[in-house]
This record gives C-alpha cells, structure tokens and sequence, in this order.
C-alpha cells in the first residue's frame, strides 16, 4: 500500500507542471544596475495629453479615455544609449489599447523617420498581454512602412507589478530586454537596414484599435475606461546627439565591444523557443526582400 502511494505521488508530482517550467534561466549579467535611475522630470517631460499623465513619489501615471491618451519624450536626443523603465500595465479589458516605451526621430524626419519599439497590445479577459518588438528604418510616410516585428507573451502577468523593460542601442546592435533578460537581438548587418541618426525616448498610452489586438477584430471599449499605465525607474544613459565623438557606446554585457555573452544568448534563444509567437522573418507571406537582414 505504502509502495503504491509512493508511486501515485510521484505521477502526480511528475504531471503537475513547475510554476517556474517557462521561467528563463538566469542570463548571468545584469545591464539595468550599470545605469543610474533618474526621475521623471529629470530627463523627461510632457509631449501631449497633460491632463491625462500626473507624478507621485517618483512613478509617472498616464491614461487614456474617451477624450485622449498621454505621451511624454526626453529632453535630449541620443545616438547611442540605454533606455529603460519599469512600468506596470491595465489589468482587464485593453483590447484595442498600446502602452509603449521606444525610440524615434519622427518629429526630426516626419514622413521618413526611424523607430525602436517595445509596444503592448492590449487584450480581452482571460488573454496575455502581447509585447511586441519593433524596428523602423527610415519609413516611408505613405503605408509602405517595413515592420520588423517579434512579438512574445511574457513569462509573468505584467499587470500585477512592475517590470523592467529596456532598449539597448549602439552603432552595432539593438538589445531589447525584460527584467535583464535579453529577449531579441537586432545586428547592424547594413546601413540600409539600422537605424543611425539620433533618436529622442518616448512613452504613451493610445487607442489603436484598428491593429491592436488580432489585427483589429477586437476594439477599444470604453466602458472599462480609464487605461492606466504607470512608469517609473527611469533610466536613459548614453551618448546624447551632443556628446563628443569619443563618448563610448554603452554594452549589454561586460564585454565593452558591445554583443552578448554566452549565457546571455542561451538565455535570449530560450525565451524565443518559449514565448516567442511571432517572427518575421518566418512569416512566408512578407515580402523578404524588403527584409534581407533575414537571409543575410
């Protein structure tokens, strides 16, 4: 009897799945605590929808409603740097919204500019949120903008605490990271393809309904409104469009060359096997020769 409920516990054991089974495995380093955070009004300041954004104890709260969302942009342009927040989304229904935190020279190149992304698209209940990760070069003004999306759900639910999401770019390579943990990398194969003029840091909370969750199926409703999302642990370190041309590009690892270490990479290509859900470069129905950093 002892034997056979000793053998029942371990079926069951092997059957019931570890709550950290898709938690990735430690990437070893740890780029986030090489910068100082700053506060808002630091490096930052209101771009559009004031009275939708207000600051408490070093956290920045912006929403949208029926009547607006909310933006803000950093104070200086940079060439190169780390760009990072911890930032806490809507729980609920968000489907039709996007939360976003990226890099642009929109309002420097209207029509022609370039752009790093990490956007959330919002949700109905019961859905993970998705973030997806995003590279516009020089883009065109008329809908032939070229998207290098990948898209992941999160390994934890970003509504219920803060996370920390960051951008690392330098002439090299672009480096997006959660909580340390590098989950894409973007190398300079081209010119054409990388983004190299100075670019200001953005945030903000907009209705993107036509887009934003399943491709539109699903909208914004505003019975569920306000959208809230909040930021906070700023962090923008690098080389500003003014700096000399000797201020050094920042690194996501310890090897001041910039890349990634070895454990640094086994962890990003353990995220994309586990919580990737979309690729590009995979996808058969683009047009890959927009594209030819995906079979360079």
């Amino acid at each position: 009897m002892a034997f056979q409920l000793i053998f029942m516990f371990a079926i069951l054991f092997f059957m019931v799945p570890s709550s950290n089974a898709y938690w990735p495995p430690s990437p070893g380093y740890w780029p986030s605590s090489k910068f100082k955070s700053m506060s808002f009004y630091k490096g930052f300041r209101n771009l559009w929808g004031p009275q939708h954004q207000s600051l408490d104890q070093h956290a920045l709260t912006i929403w949208l409603d029926r009547t607006s969302g909310s933006g803000f942009k950093s104070v200086r342009p940079f060439r190169s740097g780390y760009f990072g927040a911890s930032i806490k989304l809507h729980p609920g229904y968000t489907a039709g919204v996007i939360t976003a935190f990226y890099l642009s020279n929109n309002e420097a190149h209207p029509g022609f500019h370039d752009e790093v992304d990490i956007e959330f698209l919002g949700t109905t209940f019961g859905k993970p949120y998705t973030l997806q990760t995003n590279v516009y070069i020089r883009g065109s003004g008329d809908g032939k903008i070229i998207g290098r999306e990948m898209k992941f759900h999160l390994w934890f639910d970003p509504t219920k605490d803060f996370h920390h999401y960051a951008i690392l770019w330098n002439p090299k390579e672009i480096i997006f990271l959660v909580d340390d943990v590098p989950i894409r990398r973007y190398p300079r194969k081209s010119d054409a393809t990388f983004p190299l003029r100075p670019m200001w840091v953005y945030g903000s909370i907009w209705d993107a309904s036509s887009w934003a969750t399943e491709d539109g199926k699903y909208k914004a409703d505003y019975r569920y409104q306000p959208f809230v999302a909040r930021y906070t642990n700023f962090k923008a370190s690098g080389c500003t469009a003014y700096a000399p041309l000797r201020c050094h590009p920042v690194s996501a690892s310890p090897y001041r060359s910039g890349g990634l270490t070895r454990q640094q990479h086994f962890t990003m290509r353990w995220v994309q096997s586990h919580h990737m859900i979309y690729n590009y470069c995979r996808d058969i129905k683009r047009d890959h020769r927009l594209t030819p950093e995906c079979w360079s």
